[in-house]
Order: C-alpha cells, then sequence, then structure tokens
C-alpha cells in the first residue's frame, strides 16, 4: 500500500512509503478490536470504591424493640441495612478489573484498528516534527496544515520532549510513540499521523 508523504505544512515531497497489506490491509476482526478495547478501559479503572458493610458500621448493639409483640419486623440492630445509615447490602469492595488478553488477539486488535483507518482514507504519513521549542502554538499550526485540528494522534519513533511538551496543552490530540500505540487511541482518533521514521516499525 503505497502512501504519499506530506510535510508540515501539508504539502506533498514527491516521496512514497510502503505501508505492509499484512498490517493495514487484512481482513478487520471486529471481536478482537471489542476485547482489546474492554482490556484498555479496564485497566483506565481504579477499583478504589468501597462502601462499608454492616459489620463495618459504627453504632450501638443494643436491642432496638422486643423480639415479639410489637406488631412489626424483629429488629436486632440499629446497624441494620434496612434502617436509615445502617450498613450496605453487598456494597462495592476494592478490585482489579483488568483481564489476560493473548499477545495474538492484541495484534490483531491493532491490525483491524490500522486497516480500519486505512479503508477510511484517515491515515497520513509526515516528515518527523522537529521543534526548536516547546510550543503549542506551533504545534496546532502543523495540525492545521494537515487538516487534522480535531481528534488527531501523532505517532512519531521516539519520545521527542519538545514534541511531547508542545502537544500536551491541546486536548484535541495527541502524541505517542509507535511502541505504545493501542487499539482504542487508533479507532479513536478521526486521523491518524505517522512520522516517516516510524513506519519502519510496522514492517518489522
Amino acid at each position: 500500500m503505497k502512501v504519499k508523504v506530506l510535510n508540515a505544512a501539508g504539502k506533498e515531497t514527491g516521496r512514497e512509503v510502503n505501508l505492509p497489506d499484512s498490517v493495514f490491509a487484512i481482513e478487520p476482526n471486529d471481536h478482537a478490536i471489542y476485547l482489546d478495547v474492554k482490556q484498555y478501559l479496564a485497566n483506565q479503572r481504579q477499583g478504589t470504591h468501597k462502601a462499608k458493610e454492616r459489620a463495618e458500621i459504627a453504632g450501638s448493639t443494643r436491642k432496638i424493640r422486643k423480639q415479639k409483640g410489637s406488631g412489626g419486623a424483629r429488629f436486632g440492630s440499629i446497624k441494620s441495612p434496612v434502617l436509615r445509615g445502617g450498613g450496605r447490602i453487598f456494597g462495592p469492595r476494592p478490585r482489579n478489573y483488568g483481564f489476560k488478553l493473548n499477545k495474538k488477539v492484541k495484534a490483531l486488535a491493532r491490525f483491524s484498528a490500522l486497516s480500519y483507518k486505512a479503508k477510511e482514507n484517515a491515515i497520513v504519513v509526515v516528515e518527523d516534527l522537529k521543534l526548536d521549542a516547546p510550543k503549542t502554538q506551533t504545534f496546532v499550526g502543523f495540525l492545521k496544515g494537515l487538516g487534522a485540528e480535531s481528534k488527531a494522534l501523532y505517532v512519531n519513533q521516539g519520545a521527542d520532549k519538545n514534541v511531547l511538551l508542545a502537544s500536551r496543552n491541546y486536548k484535541a490530540s495527541k502524541v505517542t510513540e509507535v511502541s505504545k500505540l493501542n487499539t482504542y487511541e487508533i479507532l479513536n482518533c478521526n486521523k491518524l499521523l505517522i512520522s516517516e521514521s516510524s513506519v519502519e516499525y510496522f514492517s518489522k
């Protein structure tokens, strides 16, 4: 799959790169995508929720009223879940929501997401962005030149400190390293901007 390389201003450079069909032109597997996205979102959950149950409520242990003769239900404790201020029945406890997913399934999900973006013509290969200073205005101008100022994902080969700092304050886009690319971020962006130097990573 041949793709033209654009410069930072969005103009053609006259060069082309080859995106491997084994990554960008496969038959997408929707179930693999579902599992990978589900795992990603599950891993974002803190799981620190906690509600006090009956045994953890502070309160008197005296018997509220006598066992029989009142005409109502029996009450043995003010901490009963049916009373106001009582404990929670089967309340949430701290837990880890993550689950295991095979590496091959995760790879298939990423390839499927990239193939969807290729079908939508939402992949742009650009020259490596080099910034002399971490200025957000310069980074936004770079995105506007490519027509990708809304929900863009810029993928580069290494962690360029100036690019990361310049993009950090612009919430409409995200910068990531090609080795950290995940299915959720690929699907969640409108435009996938791949730096020229990171194309080789996909061939491997």
